[in-house]
C-alpha cells in the first residue's frame, strides 16, 4: 500500500467548497471522479482544509492509499488529463504512513486580494474583491501587524465554528498594495472558520476610519464577534501555501 500525497491549484468560483456536499458540486467530487478514472476505485481523499464556497487555492494538499504502482510524474499526467480546466494537480509524493493531510500541517498562509479602482475588471471578477472606494493601505498594514502573536481569535470566528479553542499563532501577517491590486497576507499555525475574511473586513473597517489600528488588540481581548468587521466575501480568498 502506498500513501501517496497531491499538491493542487484550483479555482474555487464553481464549486460548494472542497468539502464534499450533499446537493452541491466540491472539489474533492470532482477530484475523487478523476482519481477513480486513474486508479480504477473509488479511494477516500482526505485534505488539508475544507475551503468554504467560493474560496481559492495556489497549493492545497489531499492525500491518498492505493495499491497501485503508477509512477508519481505519471499521475500528475493522468489527473490533470481528466479534470476540469479550473482544477489541476501540481505535484505528487510519496509519504509516511503516519501522514495526515491537516493534522501534519505546521501553517498555513492565507492570501486575500482586493481590486482597488472606480471601474471593475471584468477579468478579475470572482477573483478579487472590488472595491470601488479609496484604501489606506497603510493603516491597513499597521493593523495587520497586530495580529501577529498568540492570541485568542474568538472574535474573528463566526458562529457556525465548533472548535472550543479559538487560541491560534500568527507568524506573518501584512497589507501590500501593486497598482491597483491589495493584497493581505497571513501565516498562522492555523486558523478559525471564516478567521481571514473577518480580519479581512476588519481591516477594511480601518481604512475607512471606523476603526483604528490600536483598536485590534482591544478587540482580540474582548473576545467579541460584534466588535470585529463583517466577514469579507469569499472569491477574494486564497489558500496560498500548506507547510509540512
Amino acid at each position: 500500500m502506498r500513501h501517496l500525497l497531491l499538491t493542487l491549484r484550483y479555482r474555487g468560483t464553481n464549486y460548494h467548497g472542497f468539502q464534499v456536499q450533499q446537493n452541491a458540486l466540491s472539489v474533492a467530487q470532482v477530484v475523487q471522479d478523476a482519481v477513480e478514472a486513474v486508479f480504477g476505485a473509488r479511494l477516500d481523499v482526505k485534505g488539508c482544509s475544507r475551503t468554504d464556497a467560493g474560496v481559492h487555492a495556489n497549493r492545497f494538499a489531499l492525500a491518498l492509499r492505493t495499491e497501485s504502482g503508477i509512477p508519481c510524474d505519471a499521475v500528475v499526467r493522468a489527473m490533470n488529463v481528466r479534470l476540469p480546466e479550473d482544477i489541476a494537480v501540481t505535484g505528487c509524493r510519496e509519504v509516511p504512513e503516519e501522514f495526515h493531510p491537516r493534522y501534519s500541517c505546521t501553517g498555513k498562509r492565507y492570501l486575500y486580494k482586493i481590486y482597488n479602482s472606480p471601474v471593475r475588471d471584468p477579468f478579475l471578477s470572482g477573483l478579487a474583491l472590488h472595491w470601488k472606494y479609496p484604501l489606506d493601505e497603510n493603516a491597513m498594514d499597521a493593523a495587520a501587524r497586530q495580529f501577529i502573536g498568540t492570541h485568542d481569535f474568538a472574535a474573528f470566528c463566526s458562529a457556525g465554528g465548533s472548535v472550543e479553542d479559538t487560541v491560534r499563532t500568527i507568524t506573518a501577517a501584512s497589507v501590500a498594495r501593486e497598482g491597483a491590486l491589495v493584497t493581505f497576507s497571513v501565516t498562522g499555525s492555523g486558523f478559525l472558520y471564516n478567521m481571514v475574511r473577518i480580519m479581512t473586513g476588519t481591516l477594511l473597517e480601518v481604512s475607512r476610519g471606523a476603526l483604528a489600528p490600536s483598536d485590534i488588540p482591544r478587540i482580540l481581548a474582548g473576545r467579541d464577534r460584534a466588535a470585529a468587521g463583517p466577514t469579507a466575501p469569499p472569491h477574494g480568498l486564497y489558500l496560498d501555501a500548506v507547510f509540512y
